[in-house]
């Protein structure tokens, strides 16, 4: 699914996913996004419905132009639980004892 976004989309995407956290994701940005890779309905509370991969959200329009970082870690989940986070690093399983009880690198 990551192929078919634009590279707007892919922009936003990494912004979101990217730590540290992003200060600068703006709404019309990240509502684009969602619903691109999922479905957006606006209630007529003014909430938006969300639901991407198997996880659904009721998101508030931000004041400003800008989502704030709640909502960007509520949009990190949702995202990564439908797949769309980048795949997770590999874990580091080489062994760092030298058998003399130091740890690290050898000097």
């Amino acid at each position: 699914m990551d192929s078919d976004l634009n590279n707007h989309h892919r922009d936003t995407l990494k912004r979101i996913l990217g730590h540290p956290t992003s200060g600068n994701v703006e709404w019309r940005e990240a509502l684009s996004l969602l619903n691109a890779v999922g479905t957006v309905n606006q209630q007529p509370n003014g909430k938006f419905k969300v639901t991407v991969g198997p996880e659904t959200e009721v998101l508030n329009r931000p004041r400003g132009k800008d989502i704030d970082t709640q909502m960007v870690v509520d949009l990190r989940r949702m995202l990564s639980s439908a797949g769309l986070a980048e795949t997770p690093a590999v874990k580091d399983v080489r062994s760092r004892d030298h058998g003399d009880s130091r740890r690290g690198s050898p000097t």
